[in-house]
C-alpha cells in the first residue's frame, strides 16, 4: 500500500469525510484489521479563507505549494486537495512535488461518463462556479457540458457552505433552498448534478436530489485509495 498525502483544513469537516471514507473502503477492501497509510497537512482554514475573500490567490498558491512540499518530505507518495476550490493551484503544486496529484475533477468527471451522462449540474464555492479551473478541465479533458446556478442561485449555494456547511451546520431550510436550485438546473436540461464542494455531501444526499448526485468528497477519496491500493 503506498501512502496517500492529505492536504486538509479547507475545511476539517470535510476532511474528517475524507478520513473516514478512505479508511472504512481500505478496511472493507483488505479485511482485518487494515486502514489506509495516509499522512494529513491541516490548515486553520479561517486563514485560508481570508486569502480566498481577499482574492489574494498567490498567498493561497505559496501555503497550497508549501503543504505539499511537507507531505513529501514526510513521505507521502501521492497528493490529495481535499477541496474543490483549492484545486485552482493544482497545476502549481505539480510543478512544484515530483508526485502524483489526484485530481478531484477527474475522479468526478470518469464515474460520470461511465454513468452515460454528458451534461451536467455543477453545485459549488462561487469560485469553482464562476473560475474555469475546474468546469474547463471537465469539458476540455472530459467532453462534459457543465451547468451552473443563476446568480441567485449561486449567492445561495455559496453562502450555505461558508456560512453553515464548514461550520458544520446543517438546515433543512438550506437543504430545500439546495433543492430547488437543483430542480432549476434539471428544467435546464441538466443530467446529473455534480456535489462539487466537499461538505455539499453532509447536506445533499443521494434521496434528496432530483438529478443523480455526485459526491465529489466520497468519489475523490475512493480514488486516492484505489491509488494507494495498485500494484
Amino acid at each position: 500500500m503506498k501512502t496517500i498525502g492529505l492536504i486538509g483544513g479547507l475545511s476539517w469537516e470535510s476532511s474528517a469525510e475524507y478520513y473516514r471514507i478512505i479508511n472504512q473502503a481500505a478496511q472493507r477492501r483488505l479485511g482485518g484489521l487494515h486502514s489506509a497509510d495516509c499522512l494529513m497537512l491541516s490548515f486553520d482554514f479561517a486563514a485560508i479563507e481570508a486569502l480566498q475573500a481577499a482574492g489574494d490567490w498567490e498567498a493561497a498558491t505559496a501555503r497550497m505549494v508549501g503543504a505539499a512540499e511537507g507531505l513529501a518530505r514526510g513521505g507521502a507518495e501521492c497528493i490529495v486537495i481535499c477541496s474543490n476550490t483549492m484545486h485552482r493551484m493544482a497545476a502549481e503544486i505539480e510543478a512544484a512535488v515530483s508526485l502524483p496529484l489526484i485530481h478531484i475533477a477527474d475522479a468526478t468527471a470518469e464515474p460520470i461518463l461511465a454513468a452515460g451522462y454528458r451534461r451536467v449540474a455543477l453545485l459549488g464555492t462561487r469560485f469553482t462556479m464562476e473560475q474555469s479551473f475546474y468546469k474547463g478541465r471537465m469539458t476540455e479533458r472530459f467532453g462534459l457540458d457543465v451547468l451552473t446556478p443563476d446568480a441567485t442561485g449561486r449567492e445561495i449555494v455559496d453562502r450555505v457552505i461558508y456560512e453553515e456547511l464548514v461550520r458544520g451546520v446543517i438546515k433543512a431550510d438550506s437543504r430545500r433552498q439546495y433543492q430547488a436550485v437543483i430542480a432549476e438546473l434539471a428544467t435546464a436540461g441538466a443530467e446529473a448534478v455534480v456535489l462539487g464542494c466537499t461538505e455539499i455531501g453532509l447536506l445533499i444526499k443521494p434521496g434528496d436530489s432530483v438529478l443523480p448526485s455526485f459526491d465529489t468528497t466520497k468519489l475523490h477519496a475512493l480514488a486516492a485509495l484505489d491509488w494507494a491500493l495498485e500494484d
